[in-house]
């Protein structure tokens, strides 16, 4: 009985640490989505308004019925977002190349989303505005940016969290997006 005593200690470090080692080998950015092979959750969201008074002209918003005949990107992103600038570049890149990126301005005011734009440029065919963000909640977005990959049956095939650097975007990005356009 004395000997239990000892030894239940040590199988109890053990299982700790077994349990804890296993967690350290698991990568803290994969943060599993429920949505993938998912039909995209169904929203309508306006365009980031114009301004009164004959300011700039409105920004196009988009219904998730849009994302269907062909593959697209799906970017949330905001004005007072630390990353999305470091991101910019690549998208402008990956519209640049053809491929089909819509924005949804998340928690953002219209104003500053589009001085935002008139700033770093705008790649999006689709600028929608979440300013309560009840549709990021339904895409189950923890922060900005986020990026999904919608394919032409309107499903979602695959998410970024963070910005899109070169190295994703040649990697993963782009092969996903093309194989996704092949698939009849």
């Amino acid at each position: 009985m004395q000997r239990l005593v000892f030894i239940l200690p040590i199988i109890a470090f053990a299982g700790l640490a077994a349990f804890l080692g296993f967690g350290l080998t698991q990568d803290p950015k994969a943060l599993p989505s429920q949505l993938i092979d998912r039909p995209l959750p169904e929203f309508v969201l306006p365009g980031i308004a114009a301004e009164a008074g004959g300011g700039p002209q409105e920004l196009q918003g988009f219904a998730s019925a849009s994302f269907r005949d062909e593959p697209r990107l799906l970017n949330i992103w905001a004005s007072w977002c630390a990353a999305c600038p470091q991101e910019h570049p690549v998208l402008e890149r990956i519209a640049a190349e053809g491929f089909p990126v819509y924005g949804i301005a998340w928690k953002d005011k219209p104003g500053d989303s589009r001085t935002w734009l008139a700033r770093y440029g705008n790649p999006y065919a689709g600028v929608a505005a979440d300013e309560q963000g009840r549709t990021a909640i339904d895409l189950g977005v923890t922060g900005v940016p986020e990026t999904f990959i919608i394919d032409k049956k309107g499903r979602v095939r695959f998410k970024q969290i963070g910005p899109i650097s070169p190295e994703v975007w040649e990697g993963q990005i782009r092969p996903l997006m093309q194989q996704l356009r092949a698939e009849a």
